[in-house]
Order: structure tokens, then C-alpha cells, then sequence
């Protein structure tokens, strides 16, 4: 790690990771090592070593979008690498219902098929299915995390942070090793998820969702805001429907989300699941193209099969673990 890093790694460290503190230091004093040489009194001359890569801001390699926003991280801990693709934002309610989470992976599956690297905070719910969709698609996709690098929030996640890094992808976090998870520090996260992204996906936002704080930062950043819109009574949407009533744009599908920002869309690949039948296919391809999970009827008159038919194939699928009933 280069002096400036190490410097504002043992400040942030020194003090909390609290922003406006840094701040004002590398005001004061011009760089981080003049400050870090001023405050150091009494403290360790060094933190601990990172298993993980330190950018500055005023590094080359920072995210240049993130770089634009009004409350730019001072520095940024990464794991794995930053995927030089279009960056999309998928966010949602931790309390998601099937649906919202079997459309959130479809969505982000799709645009990691077209290219697109999914943005989300690797919370439970919606956040958890989008990286899910990009890590089966077998793309790249950037977690940011409200904790330091070295504990996944929430644990029961880590197998799925492993993953992502397994790709190629980016577990990404403003805060140094051993930081706990305060409740400011989701806020905080959420900008940087807008921050990195050409525009913000809302998955099922109820009245008061973090997912809404995410698009309040993008309205503030310049971003593009899309949301998915779902049953007018159902609680998990109110909040959804209000973003659409304010402006957003409503979206479904991943061709309307790239049509949005301007993206080429190639077309859906199908699907060809090698352990799967001509006709399984034909059906996983079907339910993927409907978007929404599909009732027995729907599935049947598109693909003219008989319904004793689409039942029985729909119910070998699911028995053999390639298909969510």
C-alpha cells in the first residue's frame, strides 16, 4: 500500500470512518500523509494489513461515475475487481415475496447476459436474488456492503459473497476491517449503490424501504429511476408506486430497463439445460419469457402442449430441483 493509502486507512480507522472528520483533515492539510503525521499522536503507527485493495479518490482507477456525486467516498476497500461494463442497480425490500425474488433474479440474470455488471447490497430479499440471477448467468456483479470486507452482512450471505468473487466480480466498502454494521451506515451504503450505477431498479419497496433511500440518492445523483410495478393493494409495492407516480420510469422486463439507459439489447438467449428434455426446455424457455411466475394454463397454450402434460413435466422439473414451484 502506497503512503497516501496507508495514511487515510489509519485515520479512517483512527476515527470511525466518519466522513466529514476526513474530510476536513484533507482540507486542512492537503494529503493524507500531512494529516495522518498530525494525528497520529498516541496511536499505532500503522493498522493492520488489508486483504483487500484501497483506492483513493483521487486515484485513477475510482469509479469515474462515482467520482461525480455530491458525497464521493473518501476511499473505497474492494475485494476482487471492478467490472468494466454498464452498472445497473437492482434494490428491493429484505422482506420479499416470491415473486419479487424470483423477478429480481430473472432481471439481473437477463442484464448480466447482455453485458450489464448488477449493482445491489447483498442484503437479504431482493438484494440477495439480483446477485444470485448475475452469479448463475456466471457474470460479474458489484456487492457494496454497509460493514467492513472482513465480515459479509448478513453471514447467512457468505457463501454467496464467495461466489461473487469467484466471478470476477466486486464486494466493495467505505468502511475498514472490523467495522460493525450501524444503522447509518446503510444510508450511507445506499448512495454509493446509486453512485456506481447508470440508473436504480426498484424491486418491491414498501412505504418505508431502504430501497426508496437508494432512489432519493439517485434522483440526487442524475440517475435514471425505474420501477417495477405490482398488485395495487399489496403493501410491498406502495412504495414502488409512488416512485412511478413521482416519475419514474415502469419497467418489466430487462429490455425495457436497457431501452431506458440507452443500451443495446441483444435479445434473450434461451435457455438449454443439459440435464433437461427437448420439452422441459421448451417449457423453462417459455417461463422465462413470461417474466412473471406463470400459472399451468398460460404455459400450456403457448406451448401447445396439453395441461396433464405441462403438469407433469413442471412437477419432474421441480422434483429434481431445476424449477421453484
Amino acid at each position: 500500500m502506497n503512503p497516501e493509502a496507508q495514511s487515510y486507512h489509519n485515520l479512517n480507522i483512527a476515527l470511525g470512518a466518519n466522513y466529514e472528520a476526513l474530510k476536513k483533515l484533507k482540507e486542512k492539510f492537503g494529503s493524507w500523509s500531512k494529516a495522518w503525521q498530525k494525528e497520529k499522536a498516541g496511536r499505532p503507527d500503522s493498522a493492520p494489513e488489508l486483504d483487500s485493495q484501497l483506492i483513493l479518490k483521487e486515484d485513477a482507477d475510482y469509479p469515474a461515475l462515482l467520482k461525480e456525486i455530491s458525497w464521493a467516498p473518501l476511499g473505497l476497500y474492494i475485494k476482487g475487481s471492478l467490472p468494466d461494463h454498464p452498472r445497473i442497480a437492482i434494490v428491493g425490500t429484505r422482506k420479499a415475496t416470491p415473486n419479487g425474488k424470483a423477478l429480481a433474479k430473472q432481471l439481473a440474470r437477463e442484464l448480466t447476459l447482455q453485458g450489464a455488471t448488477v449493482v445491489s447490497g447483498l442484503a437479504m430479499g431482493i438484494d440477495e436474488a439480483a446477485h444470485q440471477g448475475a452469479v448463475e448467468a456466471g457474470g460479474q456483479t458489484m456487492a457494496v456492503l454497509a460493514t467492513g470486507l472482513d465480515r459479509i452482512y448478513p453471514a447467512q450471505n457468505t457463501n454467496l459473497a464467495h461466489k461473487i468473487l469467484d466471478l470476477g466480480g466486486a464486494l466493495i466498502s467505505e468502511y475498514p476491517p472490523e467495522s460493525p454494521s450501524f444503522p447509518s451506515n446503510f444510508v450511507h451504503r445506499d448512495r454509493i449503490i446509486s453512485g456506481l450505477s447508470l440508473g436504480v431498479v426498484v424491486i418491491e419497496a414498501p412505504e418505508k424501504s431502504g430501497a426508496l433511500i437508494t432512489a432519493k440518492f439517485a434522483t440526487e445523483q442524475n440517475r435514471e429511476i425505474m420501477a417495477v410495478p405490482g398488485p395495487a393493494n399489496h403493501a410491498n409495492y406502495s412504495g414502488s408506486h409512488q416512485l412511478i407516480r413521482d416519475g419514474a420510469k415502469l419497467v418489466t422486463s430487462a429490455k425495457e430497463i436497457l431501452d431506458e439507459l440507452n443500451l443495446e439489447f441483444a435479445g434473450v438467449p434461451a435457455i438449454k439445460n443439459t440435464n433437461a428434455t427437448a420439452e422441459e426446455n421448451i417449457i423453462l424457455n417459455t417461463i422465462r419469457e413470461l417474466g412473471w411466475p406463470a400459472s399451468i394454463d398460460k404455459i400450456s397454450q403457448i406451448t401447445k402442449m396439453d395441461i396433464p402434460k405441462v403438469n407433469q413435466i413442471i412437477t419432474l422439473l421441480t422434483l429434481r430441483g431445476i424449477l421453484k414451484e
